[in-house]
């Protein structure tokens, strides 16, 4: 399973392509600048990166396409991990 979008890289502000994939039980993130060019592995994603997978998964497992109880419980336990989002306002 793949899934891929775009975000702002916080520390230089360029926008970047993500992929993440899942193989032998464990999400993979990848990110690149430009398109055909190398995807580079990304070892510590960020919790707004958890949460975009976070809310991928979840529509896709309304459609059934592939995502399973699992899937959505590893990524829960991921984002449990980080320290809790600082309140907006």
């Amino acid at each position: 399973m793949s899934i891929e979008w775009t975000d702002t890289d916080p520390g230089t502000g360029e926008k970047r392509f993500v992929t993440v994939e899942k193989f032998a039980r464990k999400w993979r993130f990848k990110v690149r600048f430009r398109r055909r060019t190398d995807w580079q592995p990304l070892e510590a994603p960020t919790r707004d990166m958890w949460e975009v997978l976070l809310d991928a998964l979840e529509r896709r497992y309304r459609r059934r396409e592939g995502v399973s109880d699992e899937d959505l419980d590893h990524v829960r336990k991921q984002l449990a991990a980080f320290p809790p989002a600082p309140a907006e306002g």
